[in-house]
């Protein structure tokens, strides 16, 4: 991994640190639940409209630079009816 890699990594660690804190923080009273799916779907949709436009929809080549295979990404942009 390269240095702009690792920078670009921290970045988007920081920013869902400080944004997953804010939600935290911002809930009062209110009981945290179901965070990490909260987290997960919050993520994975615009990750999946990212990657598919970068893609210019191909399948293929979105699941691999995601790293996961065709038939996972088809089932994650069906859940988030996306395809």
């Amino acid at each position: 991994m390269n240095t702009s890699s690792r920078t670009l990594d921290a970045s988007l660690s920081e920013t869902v640190r400080r944004t997953l804190q804010d939600y935290l923080d911002n809930l009062g009273d209110q009981e945290a639940s179901n965070v990490y799916r909260l987290v997960l779907d919050e993520v994975e949709r615009p990750m999946m409209e990212v990657m598919m436009r970068y893609t210019h929809g191909n399948q293929s080549k979105a699941a691999q630079c995601m790293g996961i295979n065709r038939a996972t990404l088809r089932t994650k942009l069906k859940r988030h009816n996306l395809l």
